[in-house]
């Protein structure tokens, strides 16, 4: 017989990258061209891969449009990327990568009939719309932030927006678009109890250094920490003895995809959950919604947010798994880590009763035929304040009190 023991106290860590990092430039750029697609023709079939390094873009995959002014928005993907690119702010012509000189290649070609055949719904709209390909997606919630998000991932998100905030503003004017955050939080008994360390690395330009040493300076790391760190760590979380790593290999000039080559969809796990929970494999960007991969995680979430809104469970974890062309998921499985007031194949059931899990029933539901995706593709997928354009709408939480009063929950 084992004998199963509870973790007293341990440390997590999750990282995020800033809007100019190059995996999240090429994101942006996909999803910002599937953005221009699906505004014109929402029904556009759009697999978007872009791959970024010094001086060029590669704009590759399929897209299959119905429309002229789709087909104008297609033809207009290099003045798209361009456009992102300079949004970034990547615009200096001495930097290595520049929006005006980079090349942009364009290898892009219509779905494969093989894969649509199995996706587009029949004429007579009798014949559900299948899903776009088979695979394993996941939501998550916890309610360790009142976002219902892993605090470590959250708290690297909004630190990758705050140096994007004041390098916008001119706060730090030394500050360039790319960047990395990560933080580690300690735990006891499974509930966060304080940030233990911060880690920056942001690229800069040479009035940013110490120039005997030829390193970031003093006063940059502390402005860093004042300027951006303190104002995201919430006060309950922060102590005098939070380690910081500011830059800690020295110098960082070279940066963005001079410094590193850039691919859509290289940074999956920043995209989710930071590694809490698990992760079915399947990125996010330059995607439209009928590829599960996509918005089935968008419904995952939006499931497992209102499960734990509900007070059904402190945290959630949902997978739903399709096959190719079918539309219903072929399971639904849930975990509540031992959190949950019922049993969890109850809320199984519930799930299937309360939510639609068909490709054409999450579409509809969360409303995402919309040009809301390159918003998506920086600073985090969930957490988010639901916009008034439609964006984040798996982040809201309609469904909690339906939820709570089949479940027997008084109150909410």
């Amino acid at each position: 017989m084992s004998t199963q023991f509870r973790r007293s106290s341990h440390l997590f860590t999750s990282e995020s990258v800033t809007m100019g990092h190059p995996d999240k430039v090429a994101d942006q750029i996909s999803d910002a061209i599937l953005d221009s697609i699906i505004k014109a023709d929402p029904l556009a079939r759009v697999a978007c891969e872009t791959l970024v390094t010094t001086g060029l873009v590669v704009l590759a995959g399929e897209v299959t449009v119905h429309n002229e002014a789709a087909a104008r928005a297609l033809e207009g993907a290099e003045d798209t990327a361009r456009k992102t690119i300079q949004e970034i702010g990547y615009n200096d012509p001495t930097g290595g990568f520049d929006y005006r000189s980079c090349a942009v290649l364009r290898a892009l070609h219509a779905q494969s009939a093989d894969i649509s055949r199995g996706v587009d719904k029949a004429d007579d709209d009798k014949k559900e719309q299948g899903a776009g390909d088979q695979g394993l997606m996941f939501g998550y919630a916890s309610n360790e932030t009142d976002a219902l998000m892993p605090l470590p991932i959250h708290l690297a998100h909004r630190l990758v927006e705050k140096l994007a905030e004041v390098r916008q503003k001119g706060q730090l004017k030394w500050l360039r678009p790319d960047g990395k955050s990560q933080v580690t939080v300690e735990y006891k008994d499974e509930r966060p109890v304080s940030v233990h360390t911060v880690v920056i690395s942001t690229q800069h330009d040479e009035t940013a250094l110490d120039k005997k040493k030829d390193v970031v300076s003093d006063k940059a790391k502390r402005e860093i920490i004042e300027k951006v760190i303190r104002p995201v760590i919430p006060k309950k979380f922060w102590n005098d003895e939070i380690i910081f790593h500011i830059n800690p290999t020295g110098k960082f000039v070279i940066g963005g995809p001079q410094g590193d080559s850039g691919l859509t969809g290289r940074k999956i796990i920043v995209d989710s959950y930071g590694g809490r929970g698990a992760h079915g494999g399947g990125a996010f960007s330059g995607k439209d919604p009928s590829k599960v991969d996509r918005s089935a995680c968008y419904m995952g979430r939006y499931i497992a947010k209102n499960i734990v809104a509900a007070g059904i469970a402190h945290s959630c974890e949902v997978q739903l798994a399709y096959a190719i062309g079918v539309a219903n998921p072929v399971s639904v499985t849930v975990s509540t880590e031992g959190t949950s007031v019922i049993p969890e194949d109850q809320i199984s059931e519930m799930i299937k009763e309360f939510f639609p899990l068909t490709p054409r029933g999450i579409i509809k539901h969360l409303d995402l035929l919309k040009p809301i995706y390159k918003e998506t593709a920086r600073h985090g997928h969930f957490g988010r304040i639901p916009g008034k354009d439609g964006s984040f709408s798996w982040e809201k939480t309609d469904m909690a009190a339906k939820l709570a009063a089949a479940a027997g929950i008084k109150g909410k």
